[in-house]
């Protein structure tokens, strides 16, 4: 059973959904939609809808619709680049406050890591996102896995996830995860030692992820920025392979990286969720 997060400063779960409903009906609109068209789909006022809508996204309808253009990952790239040597000095503002959460994290040895899972047990549990529904899982030592199924459905999900760590056994306990992803969706506030990420990589993934780390919410960075600070800038086609084996989205966010000429690049997850959260981030950031 999916387990509902509350979203804090709004009422209840019921607004949570009505906000997930709002972003998917913006997102899949073939024109801009007008304040009344969308607050009469929601069923609710016009006033009180942009009032939530604000409240959660952190900027009005109409604005957050720009962020859904299909050039906003060019601008973000010409005004939100970062380099990832200055990346965490940006990221201590408000608006990286998730990104600093989890900034403390643990790494797999390589020596694990060739075991395949063996002797491992995860924990794993479906919850409402955001973004859809997500498949988080976690062994004691924090959070491995993070999935989001809006394109791919629940079945394939969980195979991609599960064939990562073939030899681990994985046990159905949402109420063990449930603490880390309210944190991980901003549901209540927390510490790191709340939500810690396990990262379950070969080394030169690891290294590609931590430097995606580095780059703070409402920020972007490129594939080639990537493999400079990881010690070998020609390596970008290895790099996009890393990228997109990251198996913990939205906290590890690969969504924030790009191609130099500004495209989105690819989407392990889909790449209508990436442009999604791109356009939440860089909305949340100017709210």
């Amino acid at each position: 059973m999916n387990q509902t997060l509350n979203i804090p400063a709004l009422d209840d779960g019921y607004h949570y959904k009505v906000m997930r409903r709002a972003i998917d009906l913006l997102d899949g609109a073939e024109e801009p939609l007008s304040l009344d068209q969308v607050a009469a789909e929601m069923g609710m006022s016009p006033a009180h809808f942009q009032r939530l809508f604000s409240r959660w996204v952190g900027v009005s309808p109409k604005r957050y619709q720009q962020y859904l253009m299909l050039g906003q990952a060019k601008e973000m790239l010409r005004t939100k680049a970062t380099t990832l040597e200055a990346a965490h000095e940006v990221g201590l503002s408000g608006t990286g406050r998730l990104h600093d959460m989890f900034l403390r994290w643990e790494a797999m040895s390589p020596g694990e890591f060739a075991r395949q899972g063996a002797g491992l047990r995860i924990s794993w549990g479906w919850f409402d996102s955001p973004f859809g529904q997500v498949l988080v899982m976690g062994t004691e030592k924090g959070i491995c896995g993070l999935a989001l199924a809006a394109e791919l459905g629940e079945e394939a999900t969980m195979a991609d996830l599960t064939r990562r760590w073939p030899l681990a056994e994985f046990v159905e306990d949402p109420e063990m995860l449930r603490p880390w992803v309210l944190t991980a969706f901003g549901a209540q506030d927390g510490v790191a030692d709340k939500a810690p990420l396990y990262l379950i990589g070969a080394p030169f993934q690891i290294k590609v992820w931590e430097a995606l780390l580095r780059v703070p919410s409402g920020y972007v960075t490129t594939y080639s920025d990537i493999a400079a600070s990881v010690g070998n800038p020609k390596a970008v086609r290895a790099v996009g392979t890393a990228v997109g084996r990251n198996p913990v989205s939205w906290l590890i966010p690969c969504h924030r990286a790009l191609r130099k000429s500004g495209a989105l690049g690819g989407y392990h997850w889909g790449l209508p969720v990436k442009r999604v959260m791109l356009a939440f981030e860089a909305a949340r950031a100017e709210g």
